[in-house]
């Protein structure tokens, strides 16, 4: 116990310090400048001062991802917390450890209507993985260390703190928790032992095997463990939107990313395999299609997660393991050394060969035309380029699934994008936060005309802090994603998919101060990348690349259809 007396905001602070935490992301306003004040007066960690609170949430998010470390995010009351509404619950979608910090007005006010009053807990309690209201002094140093105890731990999620004006005013002596626990959450580390034993004998006896990965493999730091077993066992392997660079894409063994999106050798694998391994997947709807579809073939299900209500909530599996995917993966490989027994090779051999006709099909071709720029051939290039090296941020929409197509992802946490939520305006303020975490690394931020313009009050913020992002803007002067669910299941009535007025991106980059490029011609695309990367490599390059604005993204399985009723051109 510490005899030291300091006020609520000054806690708030040393207790950033104890956490370690190198940045914190945000903007202020009347409830947190109390907080503000302290952090003016410390050198222990940066702040980053946004143009929006909804980048603060994304920054934060995109740091945790590329590191993962928790994000903090930091607040005031009000609009400030609903601004910062929509990166919270990115963040609860697909799994992000952040802290956030939000101002409240006095406690002796809260529920009065008082200015920039919003009942914030109640507004992001569908979105957290949980919250706090701090009405009390004493409570506020042991609060913020559960915080961050929470948002790591388990299923990371993000947890916000909400922190009334006059908690950070008054004094309490400092006394920083090296460790929490709590009754009422106690998180599963390891696996059940015979469900592991389970899980290894099937996974040995399986005749048409696939491994199929998810985001827990990268936020679970489980890629060495799911690299040693695919390559030992020989297996196809397979994986979610955000399980990309969990197992090298480049290898032969994967099959590419499977879902609506998908290859088809992929899906088609999903589908017809008789021993599937899930780790750290969910089974959503853009992966499976249409449950009911999925279970009309016979799988034995193996199904790893650290979240026991993520365990049959859409497919009924056979082994559920809760437990951390890397450690559950570590025992299954000893058990698969321990037995001494190999899978059938002569069925492997004929499944592979099943696979490489699937294959064949060659479902990433697209048509390259003559004097258009096709995206696919943009981030074929940036692949390219970076030689497969950078961090790539993307919002969202027919750009993000063709980088995740076309961008062969090595490594775990290159790849930053939101997957559950799908929210536009994410890609910028999430290069942002990967550069600060990164800031000798190549980041490159893919994005469409319609989400550039959600989030482009950054390039203010890159400003300040001199930040060498690539934007790789594909546009092609629609909502593109919009744009083809109309042409196909709408008759082609393309209501409000055009973005018409935009702006010369090339002058909104030079009036921040950045460099701005027009790309029109194929044989142009290239050389801009490189001047890019090279000549211009500590400064932020804004290439705008004009692209076929009729181009689809293919495979593609229509809402509520199953795996093997892909649409392929």
């Amino acid at each position: 116990m510490s005899d030291t007396q300091l006020t609520g905001a000054e806690i708030v602070v040393r207790c950033l310090q104890a956490e370690g935490v190198e940045y914190v992301f945000g903007y202020p306003g009347g409830a947190v400048l109390n907080i503000y004040d302290e952090i003016y007066k410390q050198d222990s960690f940066t702040h980053v001062l946004v143009r929006h609170e909804q980048a603060a949430l994304h920054a934060a998010d995109a740091y945790a991802r590329s590191t993962g470390r928790v994000g903090v995010a930091l607040v005031t009351s009000g609009p400030g917390a609903t601004n910062a509404v929509t990166g919270i619950a990115t963040a609860y979608m697909d799994s992000i450890p952040m802290v956030v910090l939000t101002g409240q007005v006095p406690t002796a006010a809260i529920g009065m209507d008082a200015f920039q009053e919003v009942d914030t807990v109640g507004i992001t309690r569908p979105c957290v993985k949980h919250n706090f209201l701090v009405k009390d002094i004493k409570d506020l140093a042991c609060t913020i260390k559960k915080a961050f105890y929470i948002a790591a731990s388990g299923r990371p999620g993000p947890v916000v703190v909400d922190i009334p004006k006059d908690v950070t005013q008054h004094s309490h002596e400092f006394d920083y928790p090296e460790q929490v626990s709590m009754r009422s959450y106690n998180p599963t580390s390891k696996g059940h032992a015979g469900q592991i034993k389970k899980a290894a004998q099937m996974l040995l006896e399986a005749k048409r095997p696939v491994i199929y990965t998810g985001g827990g493999v990268v936020l679970g730091n489980a890629a060495p463990q799911v690299t040693e077993m695919t390559r030992g066992l020989g297996y196809p392997i397979t994986s979610t939107l955000m399980g990309l660079g969990g197992y090298p894409s480049p290898d032969p063994l994967f099959l590419g990313m499977l879902g609506m999106h998908g290859t088809y050798e992929a899906n088609m694998a999903m589908q017809h395999c008789d021993v599937l391994l899930a780790v750290g997947a969910r089974f959503d709807d853009r992966v499976i299609g249409n449950p009911k579809h999925f279970a009309k073939e016979y799988h034995r299900i193996i199904h790893i997660d650290v979240d026991p209500s993520s365990i049959s909530k859409r497919v009924k599996v056979d082994v559920p393991i809760v437990g951390d995917v890397s450690h559950v993966l570590d025992e299954i490989i000893k058990h698969v050394h321990a037995s001494g027994e190999r899978p059938d090779q002569a069925a492997l051999k004929a499944w592979w060969a099943q696979i490489e006709l699937w294959r064949a099909q060659d479902c990433l071709k697209y048509d390259r035309g003559e004097g258009v720029i096709k995206p696919q051939y943009v981030i074929e290039k940036l692949y390219e380029v970076t030689e497969g090296k950078a961090y790539v941020t993307s919002d969202v929409g027919q750009h993000q699934m063709w980088a995740a197509q076309y961008y062969q992802f090595d490594q775990p946490r290159r790849w930053i994008n939101s997957g559950g939520l799908g929210t536009m305006g994410f890609g910028l303020p999430a290069a942002m936060g990967v550069q600060f975490a990164h800031p000798d690394a190549m980041v490159a931020c893919v994005t469409g005309e319609g989400s550039i313009q959600m989030n482009i009050q950054e390039l203010s913020t890159c400003t300040e802090h001199k930040l060498p992002i690539k934007i790789v803007l594909l546009n092609n002067g629609y909502l593109g994603m919009v744009r083809q669910w109309q042409e196909f299941f709408y008759e082609e009535r393309y209501a409000e998919s055009y973005v018409g007025s935009l702006p010369d991106f090339v002058k909104l980059a030079e009036a921040y101060g950045h460099v701005g490029m027009i790309i029109e011609k194929p044989e142009d695309v290239e050389p801009a990348l490189r001047d890019a990367f090279g000549k211009y490599k500590d400064r932020l390059v804004f290439l705008n690349f004009l692209t076929d604005p009729r181009e689809n993204v293919y495979p593609m399985i229509p809402a509520g259809k199953g795996l093997s009723e892909m649409i392929l051109v």
